[in-house]
């Protein structure tokens, strides 16, 4: 993702290769090494293995430039290649190679995101052409899936909007291996550095002052790795100053993001949201975090009414965090209010309270947080939901 950085649990992030290839052949080696050899590529890796062994392999490291991978003999290739996108920055182009001449198969993996497919035996010119078109950026990677896009909006004040934000996040990079962004964008009072242990810097500001200036080597500089697949990018400007979200630069920064990460969560406080309902109203999923009181359930029914019915392009989803805190209303009120119940409900619980003003790995170890975020990570990640209806049932009738 960045070439170079120093995160403060993870040290120095290692630089991934230009080019990284996974094939198990010889003669196809060969053919592609000399492809890489006219384009003067000096640092390309060859493991010897499959597209199985990149998916092993780029769970756990950046993601290169360029990835080569066959999928000879694999019974089912696309259903791989989706699953190699998840691990890989969407920026990466992806090159397949495999035994079939098939135009069917050939069709379906370019609509699943890959650069270019080669059947064997391999033509040495026409490999060195499509690496050429990947590497100078003539083709744009093909990705189906360009990163995802999470608004976590607390409904008012209080409610453990970051903390819902910070550990979904968290864990999507850390259990499901992908790339994520958190992206605070309270400039002045967000939490999100705090929780995760890190310093705020001052190029966040720089990148909505200035939006034009925001370039991969921009990126590289201004985000604070925080782990090795998460990434912070948040300020804390001085209180006497006047800080004005730009609906423009806001929309330039996250574009940019979006071509770097495959999650790029932003926690939105409430009181700048109305002036970013350009933004929020582009492909993204809208996580309302609300609590189990009288004035959250109005203000949950408020913010579903502004943010409108869900498209095939954008949800809104209600986190009921501190669910059966004592100013709770009864749930079948709660309900009534609201117009319908949650769709996630994180319990209220001591443990819970104890443990997120400790930082983010003490907050992983509970066992009753992530019970409750774990249908909000099922439905990020794109896993079959499996919430069940009964526990909606008991609890909210």
């Amino acid at each position: 993702m960045t070439d170079s950085q120093v995160s403060g649990r993870s040290g120095v992030r290692s630089p991934a290769p230009t080019v990284q290839v996974f094939v198990r052949d010889q003669d196809s080696q060969t053919s592609i090494k000399q492809a890489l050899g006219n384009l003067n590529v000096q640092d390309a890796s060859f493991v010897s293995g499959n597209i199985e062994t990149a998916i092993s392999v780029l769970a756990q490291k950046p993601s290169p430039r360029l990835l080569i991978v066959d999928i000879s003999d694999d019974a089912d290739p696309v259903a791989r290649v989706n699953a190699l996108a998840d691990v890989c920055e969407p920026n990466t182009g992806v090159i397949v190679i495999g035994n079939r001449n098939d135009i069917v198969l050939y069709r379906d993996l370019r609509n699943a995101g890959v650069s270019e497919y080669f059947f064997k035996p391999l033509v040495s010119n026409l490999v060195t052409q499509a690496c050429s078109h990947v590497l100078s950026g003539v083709a744009e990677p093909r990705s189906a899936r360009t990163g995802k896009l999470i608004f976590v909006i607390g409904v008012r004040g209080g409610v453990g909007a970051t903390t819902i934000a910070v550990n979904t996040a968290w864990s999507l990079a850390e259990t499901r291996q992908r790339w994520v962004m958190l992206l605070d964008l309270d400039l002045q009072g967000g939490d999100a550095a705090l929780q995760l242990d890190e310093t705020p810097s001052h190029a966040l500001r720089e990148a909505l002052d200035h939006p034009e200036r925001v370039d991969k080597l921009f990126l590289d500089r201004a985000v604070t790795p925080v782990e090795r697949r998460i990434d912070l990018l948040a300020a804390l400007e001085p209180l006497g100053e006047t800080v004005t979200l730009i609906p423009a630069a806001v929309q330039t920064l996250l574009e940019s993001l979006l071509n770097r990460y495959r999650f790029v969560f932003v926690d939105l406080p409430p009181s700048n949201a109305a002036r970013l309902m350009q933004s929020i109203h582009i492909p993204a999923i809208c996580v309302l975090v609300s609590a189990g009181t009288l004035a959250s359930a109005r203000d949950v029914a408020r913010w579903r009414e502004w943010l409108t019915a869900n498209t095939p392009e954008r949800t809104v989803l209600h986190v009921l965090n501190q669910h059966g805190a004592p100013d709770n209303l009864p749930d079948s009120e709660f309900v009534r209010a609201v117009g319908r119940a949650p769709d996630v409900i994180v319990p209220y619980d001591r443990e819970i309270a104890a443990t997120s003003i400790l930082g983010i790995k003490e907050a992983q170890k509970c066992a009753a947080l992530s019970r409750g975020l774990a249908p909000l990570l099922r439905h990020l990640s794109g896993d079959q939901v499996r919430m069940s209806r009964s526990l909606f049932k008991r609890i909210f009738g």
